[in-house]
């Protein structure tokens, strides 16, 4: 029998598309040595919104709930979510910065790092995927997968070898809207393993249109390594496929899968009551928990789609919803037909969002849809609505690799920091994201002279 092994995402993508990445480390902390004992493939644990969050909504150091998870499930690769040039946030970043993230996020515990881009130009992939191998991680290129009038089996495939020479040592196919259709995944598998058939190949998939399941079944007929899977609790709606679903029927239709099934279920009995929790408290919407089929047309992944719903409750315009998915596709055509996936997928959701709300389409350009016309973010996979880039742009666009006019930054912002920044994590941190990152710092700072505080006076 054929070994077909999981990847278990409730730690990363699974709480990301279901609860916007609200999961504190104390929440999982008790069930890491559970987890490790399962016999995963890998945990996706870090990475993608993960690192935003814990600065911004948790109170957390990411670097240090690294760490942690790393000390609690030290036997099971630990993997990790990176957009390339874009590192963890939503523009690209110089080389210098680029390197120095994989370097650290390597030494704080990071065994796997999936590496895509959202454009899948591969002039932002190669220095991360480049500093991956020379850290010694399994640096794993990622297909970010779309359909649209542009995108082909032959191109993916083209990609799929670049990425190869590039250095990478696993293809990922990231289907991050749930919209890859059995066979679809069929015909790309089976492409890629002909064209290099010694790379192990990786199915990212959602369930958001209910195609989930029949897609994994169908990749792993066609010779499919490892799946991403969410523990059962968990899955399903804008999450992955239940590792336990998963599991069980991959065994029945002859595929050897090596997980413990007891320890799962200890781990799914682990996050029932948290999920409720979340439920009960409203961040768990049941829009995300259903299947719509209005996603084969708007390909929006489940991250985008739960972070939507929270903006436009913000806004108190769920009024809007219908509509804002509607223009979805047809930004997404005006902006080239790039892949909805951090960060193309906040662009063009909001700019969507946006010509909604104010009634009139780009009445109110996003400086990010203004970048995107210059090229910063790399080269569209179609062509882009050329009077809209002319009305918003004008002539100033950029051909080559946005990266290669950015100056180092690391040393330079280290020097700045000084003793605000306590390790190279934290200028890392800043860098990413400066205002969140230094709310944090002082947050960080306040919490210990409280403990220091109630200390003298206890003695």
């Amino acid at each position: 029998m054929r070994k077909i092994q999981l990847t278990e995402t409730v730690l990363r993508d699974a709480q990301q598309s279901l609860i916007a990445t609200r999961l504190p480390f104390e929440k999982f902390e008790e069930i890491l040595p559970t987890m490790n004992e399962c016999g995963y493939y890998s945990m996706e644990c870090w990475g993608g919104a993960t690192f935003d969050s814990c600065l911004r909504f948790l109170s957390e150091d990411p670097w240090e709930r690294l760490r942690k998870i790393k000390s609690l499930a030290p036997d099971t690769k630990l993997q990790m979510l990176l957009r390339g040039q874009n590192i963890l946030g939503y523009k690209h970043y110089p080389d210098d910065v680029v390197r120095k993230f994989v370097e650290y996020s390597v030494k704080n515990g990071i065994d796997i790092i999936r590496i895509f881009d959202a454009l899948n130009d591969v002039r932002n992939l190669e220095v991360a995927i480049d500093e991956a191998v020379k850290q010694g991680a399994i640096a794993s290129g990622a297909i970010s997968y779309t359909t649209s009038p542009v995108h082909t089996l032959d191109k993916y495939v083209e990609l799929a070898k670049n990425l190869k020479s590039m250095g990478a040592s696993t293809i990922a196919i990231k289907d991050m809207a749930g919209i890859m259709g059995p066979q679809e995944a069929y015909d790309l598998v089976s492409a890629i393993k002909d064209a290099e058939p010694e790379i192990p190949v990786i199915l990212h998939t959602h369930c958001t249109t209910g195609l989930a399941y029949m897609t994994a079944i169908k990749a792993a007929e066609a010779g499919v390594d490892v799946i991403d899977t969410a523990v059962s609790c968990l899955s399903g709606g804008t999450s992955q496929p239940a590792t336990e679903t998963l599991a069980y029927a991959l065994r029945q239709v002859g595929f050897d899968v090596d997980l413990d099934t007891a320890k799962v279920k200890e781990v799914n009995d682990y996050f029932k009551p948290i999920k409720q929790e979340y439920v009960d408290s409203g961040l768990l919407d049941p829009k995300v928990m259903g299947t719509d089929t209005d996603a084969l047309t708007y390909q929006v992944p489940g991250g985008m789609l739960s972070n939507l719903i929270s903006q436009l409750k913000m806004q108190n315009a769920m009024d809007k919803f219908e509509d804002v998915l509607y223009e979805v596709p047809r930004v997404r055509e005006d902006l080239g037909y790039p892949p909805l996936v951090t960060p193309t997928s906040q662009i063009v959701g909001v700019q969507a969002t946006n010509n909604i709300l104010a009634g009139e389409r780009y009445k109110n350009v996003t400086k990010e849809v203004k970048a995107y016309l210059r090229g910063e973010y790399g080269k569209a996979p179609g062509e882009i609505n050329k009077e809209l880039q002319k009305e918003v742009v004008g002539d100033d666009v950029i051909s080559g690799r946005f990266a290669d006019t950015l100056e180092p930054t690391f040393e330079k912002t280290k020097a700045e920091l000084g003793d605000i920044a306590r390790s190279d994590e934290d200028v890392l941190s800043y860098i990413a994201f400066p205002q969140v990152a230094e709310k944090f710092f002082n947050e960080r700072k306040a919490r210990e002279e409280k403990i220091v505080k109630y200390t003298i006076e206890e003695l």
